[in-house]
């Protein structure tokens, strides 16, 4: 069975915009395409005939919202199989039961209600901190989210994380016909920076040097299963989530490692993943460890 792209859609502007990319992203890869709206009504109202007349308001709404979401894709990309449902769950534990049986999930940044406002939604958050399978959040302006730079960035950070990472970077940046930028971001540890030019000189060689094998390790086990992508490698002297905001600037897709502790309850993300999940300027995708 081929496995989905699937969006999840409340009728916000966020939803929407995660709408266009899933259906962008779906005809790129040749995958169909599921929509996903999780509504706990039906465990109040109860769920009645469709074809009632008296059916809830909040049914209504549903159908609605689904059906337009459908509309959308369809304009976006025609020939995308596109299915859709509606679900009796909290929107978290719909979609995380969603990613189970996906190739991806895709959220805007933001939804409905108080947290509208804020930075990320909670929703968001919990399922990229969560999911089994790789999560995009669709930040970013509407250049980023269009593609229209023709450039993916990947973040090689410290978990085992990052060959998946480098694996899923890899496939969208051929998928896209684009180059990917590699980031391998270090720095020397405060305490270690002592006022002698020649030790400090060795010191910042070997840490840079320690970065430079790192990012060979990570790029040698990935890049020779795509060799038609160009992988430009960058290392950069700095704080991750700064150097990171840097380089998406300007790119379509900012790919992210992040690892899963099986047993743990809550938030799998790490602070640079978090970082990127509230103020990159591109789509956000984290992929987790062992996928």
């Amino acid at each position: 069975m081929e496995l989905p792209v699937v969006v999840g859609v409340d009728g916000s502007e966020g939803s929407l915009q995660a709408v266009d990319w899933a259906a962008a992203e779906a005809e790129r890869s040749g995958q169909p395409l599921r929509l996903v709206h999780a509504s706990l009504w039906e465990h109040y109202e109860g769920i009645r005939p469709r074809l009632s007349e008296d059916r809830p308001s909040e049914q209504v709404f549903a159908e609605n919202l689904v059906a337009a979401s459908e509309e959308r894709a369809h304009r976006q990309a025609p020939d995308v199989k596109v299915s859709t449902d509606v679900r009796p769950d909290d929107p978290v534990t719909a979609l995380l039961d969603e990613g189970t049986e996906a190739a991806l999930l895709v959220v805007g940044p933001r939804g409905h209600g108080p947290i509208a406002g804020m930075l990320l939604g909670s929703v968001s958050l919990a399922v990229a901190a969560r999911a089994s399978c790789p999560v995009v959040v669709t930040r970013g302006a509407e250049p980023n989210r269009r593609s229209t730079y023709g450039r993916v960035v990947l973040g090689v950070g410290e978990t085992t994380g990052s060959t998946a990472a480098a694996r899923f970077a890899l496939r969208q940046a051929r998928a896209r016909n684009c180059e990917l930028t590699a980031v391998r971001v270090w720095r020397c540890p405060p305490y270690e920076n002592m006022p002698y030019p020649l030790v400090d000189g060795e010191q910042t060689r070997a840490y840079r040097q320690k970065a430079d094998e790192y990012l060979d390790r990570v790029l040698g086990v990935t890049v020779r299963d795509v060799p038609e992508v160009t992988v430009r490698r960058k290392l950069v002297q700095g704080t991750a989530h700064q150097a990171l905001i840097e380089e998406s600037e300007g790119a379509d897709l900012l790919v992210v490692g992040a690892q899963r502790r099986r047993g743990v309850v809550g938030l799998q993300l790490g602070r640079v993943n978090h970082a990127m999940l509230h103020h990159a300027p591109c789509p956000v995708a984290v992929i987790p460890e062992g996928r």
